[in-house]
């Protein structure tokens, strides 16, 4: 898989930090995650990882469900919200943008196999 496709999309047409992107990517393809492991698997401090994974709570990707543990919307939607609060934050007209929304169509599949182990 073109994770680093992806990711670069995230950056460009979403306007993601680049570690806001590998986190999202990250959760997305795996599953619910801890801060910690989030730090962990991406060799970034703890506060780190728990700063991050709060910022994409708020660009409408990641639900919380706890303090230190987060969870992936699915994609297909996560992808278009975050399009979308892109646009009202940089004061974009929002239409539709064939690579967001091609972004959620290829996660669709890793969110879905992490989530039927």
């Amino acid at each position: 898989m073109m994770y680093s496709r992806i990711e670069n999309d995230l950056i460009s047409e979403i306007k993601l930090e680049p570690i806001q992107a590998k986190v999202y990517l990250l959760v997305t393809c795996y599953g619910k995650m801890s801060s910690t492991k989030i730090a962990e698997k991406l060799k970034i401090s703890l506060d780190h990882a728990q700063k991050v994974a709060k910022e994409l709570i708020t660009l409408g990707a990641f639900i919380d469900f706890s303090d230190t543990e987060f969870e992936a919307m699915h994609p297909r939607f996560t992808a278009v919200n975050m399009y979308r609060k892109m646009c009202e934050r940089e004061n974009i007209e929002f239409k539709q943008n064939k690579v967001v929304d091609n972004m959620g169509v290829i996660l669709e599949k890793p969110y879905d196999d992490a989530r039927t182990k």
